[in-house]
């Protein structure tokens, strides 16, 4: 296996539009990496800068000890796992897998070998004989890795791998691909939207946005620490709670809600919560409990219109508002107000994170 570093990566196209801005990304041997964002954010683009199936405008790739910035994709000793699968149709599963050993003009045996291993691993041994048309989606995507597998690449790509199978199977196949990583202790590079995937998956994730990386994390700083307001309401689920307002002092330092929808008392040991300036408040829909008619310690309680309600089974999502400001709350099964009634709610105020009102910059909490 080997670490992958990217310098400085820049891709511009020859219409002028940058696709990918300045990436500085390093990848340890052995380590899985996910490159997480919206549509058009550029990380399939930086993966296949990576593969060499773009060409890197600016900067330099490297792939363990050996820049690749001009090496062939053949050349480059990767493996990459697409969305489509990309199977033949006239060929069995075996054929598939090994095609490519076939063309690299190994040895029978060898060829045999490596397809019953990967097989075995992939818990697909039983439909070595089988045409793709004979298969499920999962069984599939799992000859699709098996075929990156039989190579034993130093670096595995997956660009979206999971994107066409269905909830209960995306499930079981992201838990399938972590375990292969375990096994195989193979350097993986992995492309999503789904922020869910990333953060399950992901030793460390790229979140990405407009070109540009916003933060490189584990999942858990991403989440308790992010950087800027965007990274905090891309991960999570449902996503973090953004209240605008101001930083007023008014007998203490306070939060007030844009259109003095509610004050939130907060302390003012932090020289970077200015005075009078403005900011977003985020909080996360956890971190959101319904209180009775009395008040709870280290809660400020906001009376609100209850908009929906979502039974989940283990949980109840729920939707309100207060004058403009709409949140999300997820509480314990519990009974509820009906739709159009108040309900008050209580936010947790040491889980309360600020972020600058003009650069989006997360600030002291």
């Amino acid at each position: 296996m080997a670490s992958v570093k990217l310098d400085k990566v820049r891709k511009v196209y020859d219409n002028g539009f940058t696709a990918v801005e300045g990436a500085d990304i390093n990848v340890a041997d052995g380590e899985f990496v996910v490159l997480v964002g919206p549509s058009g954010c550029g990380k399939s683009t930086t993966l296949r800068m990576i593969a060499g199936l773009e060409s890197i405008s600016s900067g330099t790739l490297h792939i363990g000890d050996r820049l690749v910035n001009d090496v062939p994709p053949k050349d480059r000793d990767i493996a990459m796992v697409f969305q489509n699968y990309a199977l033949y149709p006239h060929m069995s599963v075996f054929d598939n897998m090994a095609f490519g050993l076939k063309l690299r003009k190994f040895d029978k045996s060898e060829i045999r070998t490596r397809v019953e291993q990967a097989a075995e691993i992939l818990g697909i041994s039983s439909i070595l004989d089988r045409k793709p048309k004979q298969l499920s989606g999962g069984q599939r995507q799992r000859v699709a890795v098996g075929r990156a597998i039989v190579r034993k690449p130093q670096v595995f790509l997956f660009d979206e791998p999971l994107s066409n199978l269905d909830a209960k199977l995306r499930v079981q196949m992201r838990t399938e691909i972590s375990k292969l990583h375990r096994r195989l202790g193979a350097t993986m590079i992995y492309v999503t939207h789904d922020q869910v995937e990333a953060m399950t998956m992901g030793d460390r994730i790229v979140v990405m946005k407009d070109g540009e990386i916003q933060q490189i994390d584990t999942p858990l700083e991403l989440y308790n620490r992010p950087v800027n307001q965007f990274v905090a309401g891309f991960i999570g689920s449902p996503a973090m709670n953004f209240i605008p307002g101001r930083i007023v002092v008014d007998g203490g330092v306070h939060f007030r809600a844009e259109g003095n929808a509610f004050t939130c008392a907060i302390s003012d040991s932090s020289p970077s919560l200015a005075k009078d300036t403005d900011v977003v408040l985020g909080i996360r829909p956890e971190n959101l409990e319904v209180l009775g008619s009395g008040a709870k310690p280290g809660f400020v309680g906001v009376d609100m219109l209850l908009d929906v309600v979502e039974p989940m089974g283990n949980e109840i999502v729920l939707y309100a508002r207060s004058l403009e400001h709409v949140v999300v709350a997820r509480v314990e099964p519990q009974t509820l107000p009906e739709p159009g009634q108040t309900i008050r709610l209580g936010i947790d105020s040491t889980k309360i994170r600020f972020f600058d009102g003009a650069t989006g910059l997360a600030v002291a909490s």
